[in-house]
């Protein structure tokens, strides 16, 4: 017998539970609490958020659509590893990315969104000291995520939300290698003096940087998986590094 069609209603209640499910599976992907390569069971998730399985199943469709899980005939749905050529190759397209929002911002920023980002930062670097990883890790998401969607720019912003989504799988390691946070705070005071000069090379040129650092760490951090101890990491070519300029 097949299933009767859905009411609109039905219909968009059904989508909205399932970008719920989404979140929350994004979620656990920044807090570290599912692992690449682990599997995502349907009815835990179904259970936890008091749903049915139906939007679970549609949340899953679309999140293997993104790239970010895959499914195995009879075996289950799972979150996607990614190879070292795909890493190298989300880093270089993101970097090109945050350039891009660098050069938009600089020119328009104004003194309001300076103060906005430094008060960001205060409490990414307080949060850093107070709770390591765990509490640096969505705030530095959120800082980023705010650079973009500040230059207004709206098709910039969801290409940067796929690719940056796609990269959760693989970025927060990179925060618990010793020293990693220290080089980060030091590259976004980079980035917030480059938007201060109101130049469009100086700040594109300074987020670039800030993405290639990042790649530098997390193939520092994958060589030395304690998980993993012999996994030797083939890095493909770094993202183009461009020397940052400034107003004379």
């Amino acid at each position: 017998m097949t299933s009767p069609l859905l009411s609109p209603l039905e219909l968009l209640r059904s989508l909205t539970l399932s970008g719920l499910v989404q979140e929350e599976i994004l979620r656990r992907i920044k807090s570290g609490e599912i692992a690449a390569g682990s599997r995502l069971n349907e009815l835990e998730l179904s259970q936890h958020l008091q749903v049915s399985r139906a939007p679970v199943r549609e949340a899953l469709r679309a999140l293997q659509e993104a790239g970010l899980v895959r499914l195995e005939k009879n075996r289950g749905v799972f979150l996607r590893e990614l190879s070292d050529t795909e890493v190298a190759e989300l880093y270089a397209l993101r970097a090109t990315l945050d350039e891009m929002a660098g050069r938009l911002l600089a020119p328009k920023i104004g003194e309001a969104g300076i103060l906005e980002l430094k008060q960001l930062l205060a409490a990414l670097e307080n949060a850093s000291i107070r709770d390591g990883v765990n509490g640096y890790f969505p705030l530095n998401i959120a800082f980023h995520d705010r650079l973009v969607e500040m230059t207004g720019n709206a098709t910039l912003l969801e290409m940067y939300r796929q690719v940056v989504n796609r990269m959760h799988l693989v970025r927060r390691q990179s925060f618990a290698t010793a020293g990693s946070s220290a080089a980060s705070h030091a590259e976004h005071r980079q980035i917030l003096e480059a938007l201060q000069t109101g130049d469009p090379e100086a700040a594109g040129a300074a987020m670039r940087a800030h993405v290639e650092g990042g790649y530098a760490r997390n193939i520092l951090a994958r060589a030395h998986d304690p998980a993993d101890p012999d996994h030797i990491i083939v890095a493909g070519p770094a993202p183009r590094r461009r020397p940052v300029a400034r107003k004379s």
